[in-house]
């Protein structure tokens, strides 16, 4: 990290702070009569696009005069948000009990060959934990930053919280070129690759696509002066993975982060109408549309892997997401596997987003909607029945090692007890059983 970090993030947060308070959407929140349906994306079958956000006209005309003021404003007066030229690295946000499920991602990432440092953005100095930032972390090339050292440099509160911290992070990263992740997600081969190659290497950013169709509302396109898509376009996106340059994008992340400033009051339910995953996922496409900057979305659908319910449906705890080198060389043929899923091989798995519950090893033996480690009769099992056997072992493994080695390390376990043990029943039981 260079020695002026905090100090030139700073200068452009000083910068960058009027424009956004400056073009506040000046109206109430959106009303919205029903939540959106979660529908599968389907290229081959347009859906209607959900309308159940209701705002009075005088609110549309001023929501799209600030969003238009904002746009005009990156493009009148340039800013240039701050990184190292050359730099390449990984991103991610933390803090509290996703500390424990990040390293488990870290040893994960090391594990299948990347050597790249990662950027670790805990909300305030409150979730720094010296042992884990400056031990665990460091061993791991992974380095903890703190936004509200940079945040706290303009008067007055910043209230963002959950899902806004992503864009503030790769705003505030010091690599020209990142992949942001989710706490919970790994990749299962080096994406060090990716930067170098196609799509990355032609448009900068790269996307990846979620299960479900484009719920926006037709007013966000009203407000962003643009073209209503239709359904079939692309699917809405998994932001847990996302591939992009500072210095060809800066408009994109400048953007994205006004709509997440303004994201619980206004954007999130314009985005996607209560929808699953409502949150920051539709902003950084929506973003680079309206600002004209170049982007890739997968179109690989997503898998969701987990082992087989009582009812012989799948309890799916985990999503995959694919290779976008070997995605991008079909889809420069027209072959379009989300359209004709037998035009071509798969390509071939990239990461795994564990999201659902979090494998937090002090947590993930209790009772969640989705049980990951138990069949109905409670008896231990895989926790992925269909996915390569030597990666689900090795994310026990390192579930294992960080359950164990660092039981008393992590502030959020601070009054748990027996968590290494909890870990070795499940390993005893389901791994070594086995042979």
């Amino acid at each position: 990290m260079p020695k002026n970090y905090y100090q030139e993030h700073s200068k452009f947060w000083k910068a960058f702070h009027p424009i956004l308070v400056a073009n506040d959407p000046n109206c109430t929140s959106p009303e919205q009569s029903e939540k959106a349906n979660s529908i599968r994306f389907d290229p081959n079958n347009a859906v209607e696009r959900p309308d159940f956000i209701s705002m009075p006209q005088a609110d549309i005309e001023m929501m799209k005069l600030m969003h238009n003021s904002f746009v005009n404003t990156l493009i009148d007066r340039p800013l240039h948000p701050y990184y190292v030229p050359g730099t390449r690295g990984l991103v991610s946000t933390a803090g509290g009990p996703f500390l424990p499920i990040l390293t488990i991602s870290l040893r994960m990432l090391r594990h299948y060959g990347s050597k790249l440092p990662m950027e670790v953005f805990l909300a305030s100095e409150e979730e720094y934990e010296p042992y884990i930032c400056e031990q665990v972390f460091a061993e791991l090339n992974a380095k903890c930053l703190i936004l509200n050292r940079i945040l706290r440099q303009v008067p007055g509160p910043i209230d963002i919280k959950q899902y806004q911290y992503k864009p503030f992070a790769m705003l505030f990263s010091s690599f020209e070129e990142m992949l942001f992740l989710d706490a919970d997600a790994f990749p299962l081969h080096d994406p060090k690759t990716l930067f170098s190659s196609e799509p990355f290497r032609s448009f900068k950013m790269v996307t990846w696509p979620d299960f479900w169709a484009s719920s926006a509302s037709p007013l966000y396109y009203k407000i962003a002066s643009q073209p209503i898509p239709s359904t079939t376009v692309r699917a809405s996106t998994e932001s847990g993975e996302l591939l992009i340059s500072k210095k060809t994008h800066q408009k994109t992340l400048m953007l994205s982060t006004y709509y997440n400033f303004y994201g619980p009051s206004h954007y999130y339910p314009l985005f996607s109408q209560g929808a699953a995953g409502e949150g920051d996922k539709e902003t950084f496409i929506a973003a680079a549309t309206a600002v004209d900057e170049p982007f890739y979305q997968v179109s690989e659908p997503l898998r969701a892997i987990g082992h087989r319910a009582a009812d012989g449906g799948m309890d799916g705890s985990a999503m995959v997401q694919y290779d976008p080198v070997e995605d991008y060389r079909l889809t420069k043929k027209g072959i379009f596997r989300v359209a004709n899923p037998s035009a071509a091989r798969s390509p071939k798995p990239f990461f795994i987003h564990a999201n659902f519950p979090k494998f937090n090893p002090a947590t993930i033996f209790e009772k969640h909607a989705t049980d990951p480690v138990r069949d109905p009769q409670g008896n231990y099992i895989h926790t992925i029945d269909e996915f390569e056997e030597d990666v689900v072992k090795r994310f026990w493994t390192e579930i294992k090692w960080v359950a164990c080695e660092l039981e008393d390390k992590f502030e959020s376990w601070k009054d748990k007890k027996g968590i290494c043990d909890g870990v070795k029943r499940y390993w005893d039981d389901v791994f070594e059983k086995k042979g």
